[in-house]
Parts: structure tokens; sequence; C-alpha cells
């Protein structure tokens, strides 16, 4: 008696299908050759962002004429104190940071600095996760003030680069407060500013019911709750006479002086704030060209400013 054996595939095909739909060995070699270079750069890359330095591209002409709409920038973080994130990654929730590495570099009087923005002049925190680059002009325990657009830090007058525009038709006169000025309830204006000190950590000042709006967002950003009961300051329920500061501040402003929102709008910069001083220009076109007109984009390319030092 003769067995039939019925084969779903002809004699051999089934090996050969499983033997094709495996990668060859030499494939396996290859792809382990450049996945391996591949995860070597992106560490590298993570590194030299981190700890060394980073791009940034100019949106406004808050910085005219250091810094022009379409410049693109590189910012050294060499110094700078280097943390763990501070968001989880793709939300708004915070999470507690670790300092990997401490600050080293000393800030100065004009370094322009990219810094996290520490919110409007009423928010204890940031509405926008966002960037901004300024110029720094009063360090932690400089008393800033502004005559007639004019700056003195502790007396003596600021030495600006020539690069500052200041419009001095129009001064508004010292006593006519700005409402969108910081701090809350002062009397100052754009123009005449202060005198006021940048707070430094171990900083005491002393609150009363006239004072208290001055300070109040200070130190709820500092982490605190803020209360006024029954004619009593309460600072995390407990009645407070005084305050002393957690962090070093700095006073910052762009130096297209008429047309740019800095320390004088919305407060003081924590120096933990700072990512890091910007250093030169690395490209410069005309940001208001679209992409689509890439003739005119090109010709727009500033070759003058490329390779250009920021001071």
């Amino acid at each position: 008696m003769k067995l039939k054996v019925r084969y779903k595939f002809p004699p051999g095909e089934e090996y050969q299908e499983k033997i094709a739909s495996e990668p060859a060995e030499e494939d396996k070699v290859e792809a382990k050759n450049w996945f391996k270079p591949l995860i070597i750069a992106i560490i590298a890359a993570i590194i030299v962002k981190s700890f060394i330095f980073e791009a940034f591209r100019i949106p406004s002409g808050s910085m005219e004429d250091t810094l022009l709409p379409g410049d693109f920038i590189i910012v050294s973080k060499l110094g700078f104190p280097v943390k763990t994130p501070k968001y989880l990654p793709f939300t708004r929730i915070e999470i507690p940071q670790i300092e990997v590495l401490p600050q080293i570099y000393s800030l100065k009087h004009g370094d322009v600095v990219v810094f996290k923005f520490p919110g409007e002049k009423n928010e204890v925190q940031a509405s926008e996760n966002v960037n901004y680059i300024k110029r720094l002009i009063g360090l932690p325990g400089d008393v800033v003030q502004i005559i007639d657009k004019v700056i003195y830090i502790n007396g003596s007058r600021f030495l600006e680069p020539p690069s500052v525009k200041v419009n001095y038709e129009f001064i508004t006169p010292r006593g006519l407060p700005n409402p969108y000025i910081f701090p809350e309830g002062s009397d100052f204006n754009e123009d005449n500013y202060g005198p006021i000190t940048v707070p430094f950590k171990g900083m005491k000042i002393e609150l009363n019911k006239e004072n208290l709006k001055q300070w109040q967002i200070m130190i709820e950003r500092e982490g605190h709750k803020v209360e006024l009961a029954d004619e009593k300051i309460l600072i995390d329920g407990v009645e407070a006479s005084d305050y002393v500061f957690e962090k070093n501040y700095v006073f910052v402003m762009g130096d297209n002086r008429n047309n740019s929102l800095d320390s004088r709008y919305w407060g003081f910069v924590p120096v933990d704030n700072i990512i890091g001083k910007a250093s030169f220009i690395y490209w410069s076109w005309n940001s208001d060209i679209p992409f689509l007109n890439l003739p005119e984009k090109i010709k727009s390319i500033r070759w003058n400013r490329i390779g250009r030092k920021i001071k």
C-alpha cells in the first residue's frame, strides 16, 4: 500500500522561504556597524548641548542692534550650572532637579545671557516654557536706577555698548507710574525706574502692608504662600514681619531700550534660570522673507554678521 504525502509547498520551498525571511549574517553585521556610531553620535550631541554650547535663533528686535531678528547664535554653557530637567518630557509636570555641576563662571555686568523666562509680573510660574536673551544690568545686591533713560548701578553710570538703541526724544517723567511695570504698586515707569535692590541669597527685607505687593510675587516664586489676614502678613500660615531671600537674582534689559519687555516689566531673573552666555553669531538672514521665496532668502544673508562676536 502506497502512502500519499501532500506538501503545502513544493519540497524545499518552505525551508527556502524560512531562510529568506531571516536577515543574512552580513546584514546583521552591517546594521551593527552603523547603529553603534549613531548611538555614540546621539550621546555626544546630548553632552555637547547640555555642557558646552547650544544654538538659538533671535526672534524679535528687543536686542537691536546687538542682535537682529534672523540672527542664529551660539550660547556657551561652560562654567554654568548643569541640572537635571525641571519638567517631565512633553509635560508641564515639575520634578525635583538635581545639580549635576555647580556654577564656576562669575557673571559680569554687560554679559548677554540666555535664560528661562521667570514669568509675567503677576505669574508665580511662567505660563510658557520659553527662553529669553537680554543684557545683564544688575548683579545680586546691586542697586539699579534709571533716570531719564540713563542707567545707574550703585550710583555710577552703566557703560552702554555702542550697539544699544535709546530714543531720547520722549521721556516719561518721574512720578508718572506705568501700571505694567514691576513691581506691583510702585510709582516707576520704563524711563524713570527705581532705585531698587536686586535680591541676593540671605538678603533680609522688612515686610508691611505698604510694601507687600512689591515683594509678594518674588516670595511666592521661591515656593511660599503669602496671605494678608486680619491685618497680619502670613507666610506659609505663620505671621511674618520680614523675609530672607533663598536665591540670587539678576536684573536684565534688552539693548533696544524702547522696545524691550525685560526686568522693568516682569521682575528679577533667578541666577539658576541662566542657561549660558551668548558667544557669537554663526548665521544671519532676513527672518521676514519666507522660505518659499528662496532666491530672496539667500540674497538676504548678512555675510558681515556671520562669525561676529557678541559683546
